[in-house]
Order: structure tokens, then sequence, then C-alpha cells
């Protein structure tokens, strides 16, 4: 049984996706630094669409946007979290309130990376969303 009364998996089985937005469009030179929100909003549409790639348990996506990119909607299948400061403290904090869900960072940042897989959560980098 999976816990919920409308037949959809409950959270605590789902894979908790959090991507860090501005680390995965900073990956690729493709002129993102003209238009910050429209980059993030291009990944957000992209992570929509195709998921994690690879994957096929169910899934929460999470995009952690900051600075430029605040403003981004949401939409089906991929919550945004504006970060109110540093987009790396807000995914920290993520993690950290996931509990022992299980966790997947998108980030290519090192230090980010330590301090998440500190609290339990696997990391990928920017290639595993980008196609």
């Amino acid at each position: 049984m999976d816990g919920s009364l409308d037949g959809s998996p409950d959270d605590g089985a789902r894979l908790l996706v959090i991507v860090d937005a501005a680390n995965v469009v900073g990956s690729v030179p493709d002129g993102w630094w003209r238009d910050r929100r429209g980059a993030a909003e291009r990944l957000r549409d992209r992570l929509a669409a195709d998921g994690l790639p690879g994957h096929s348990g169910p899934e929460e996506i999470v995009l952690v946007v900051e600075g430029a990119a605040r403003g981004v909607e949401p939409v089906p299948g991929v919550r945004v979290e504006a970060a109110p400061g540093s987009g790396d403290d807000r995914i920290v904090e993520l993690v950290a309130e996931a509990g022992e869900r299980p966790r997947l960072v998108v980030t290519a940042d090192r230090e980010l990376r330590r301090r998440v897989t500190e609290l339990g959560a696997d990391v990928t980098g920017p290639r595993s969303v980008r196609g």
C-alpha cells in the first residue's frame, strides 16, 4: 500500500530531485547570461517534459532559482523555489527538510556537493538533466 488516498506514491517513497538552476544553466556557454530568467524557464520546461532522464521511478522535481532568475513560475511536474538569498543555502535546507526521503541534488558545485552529501543526499552533475 502506498499510504496515499488518491493512489499516488507518498512523498516518502518518491525521489526528491533538487536542481541547482544557476549551476546547471551556467554549465553551457549558450548566452544564458543575457537572459537568466529565460534560461531558467527553458530548464524548467525541459525538466517538466523529460523528468530526470534515465530514471523511471516516481520523482518530485524542485528547481531552485536565485538572483535574476527569481520570478520563474512553477509548472506541472516542477516546483520552483526562489531562494531569498543563496541558492546553495536553500538547496541544503531542502535536503535537510526531506529527512530520510531519497534525495538527489543536481549540481557541479564542489562545496554544495560536500554539504548535501554530508546530509545523506546523492549528487549528479548538470549533464544528467541537460541531455
